[in-house]
């Protein structure tokens, strides 16, 4: 593996790199904005919501926000981009939005690849999703993970260091031995400030119709792929 040599842990973002949140959360506003007969394109508003996802965590990394769980955060998007759209929806439905992210499905890719890679490796969830968030997910989309590390554990979000140096620490492992996979390059940037090597999983469908993917040529990393199971192949599980 050359200067991939030493990895012990695969550490791997979840939202668009391990799970399609982009049709998860879609299909499921569409469902509940048909009941309400809300008539707002469920697509274009699952884009802008995912939008309001870096700039909310970087409210509570700025100190402009006190700590909150992305449950809080996507909920309090979430009344914003409706109120901004004068729609009016009750508490149920609500909450059933912010649900919504705790059962995305899985990559076509995601689940075998995973597998793959823990016949050598301890694969882990690192993730800015609550640790509640994200033990619901993995369960409702059967992913073979070792462990979830949720950005909670840290009390702050990614890209920040503490995320990927509490990680490395919970596993007993220097920065270096571990391996962040991730489709987004603030991410990468994140792990690789933090001492982490870096792989760049390419999503091209990643944000749907309304937003560009980042892309390979864009993204500095140590490894890029396309797929779990080449990732796997590439570390020689």
């Amino acid at each position: 593996m050359g200067d991939l040599d030493g990895i012990r842990v695969i550490a791997c973002d979840i939202f668009g790199t391990t799970v399609d949140w982009y049709r998860g959360v879609r299909d499921q506003v569409a469902e509940v904005f048909g009941a309400a007969g809300v008539e707002l394109d469920a697509g274009g508003f699952a884009s802008a919501w995912r939008a309001e996802y870096l700039p909310s965590m970087r409210r509570v990394q700025d100190g402009s926000r006190g700590w909150a769980v992305l449950d809080t955060l996507h909920r309090e998007s979430l009344d914003a981009l409706l109120e901004e759209h004068g729609v009016a929806l009750g508490e149920e439905d609500r909450a059933r939005l912010v649900r919504a992210w705790h059962r995305l499905p899985a990559w076509p890719d995601s689940v075998a690849g995973l597998a793959r890679l823990r016949s050598r490796f301890v694969v882990a969830a690192l993730s800015n999703g609550g640790f509640a968030l994200m033990t619901h997910l993995i369960k409702d989309a059967a992913l073979p993970f070792d462990c979830v590390l949720s950005a909670e554990l840290a009390r702050t979000y990614k890209p920040a260091p503490e995320v990927y140096h509490t990680a490395a620490a919970l596993l007993d492992v220097a920065p270096h031995e571990m391996l962040m996979v991730a489709a987004h390059g603030w991410d990468l940037a994140g792990a690789r400030a933090a001492g982490l090597r870096t792989a760049f999983l390419e999503r091209p469908e990643e944000k749907g119709p309304h937003q560009a993917a980042d892309r390979p040529g864009d993204v500095p990393a140590d490894l890029v792929v396309s797929s779990f199971p080449e990732l796997a192949t590439t570390l020689g599980c």
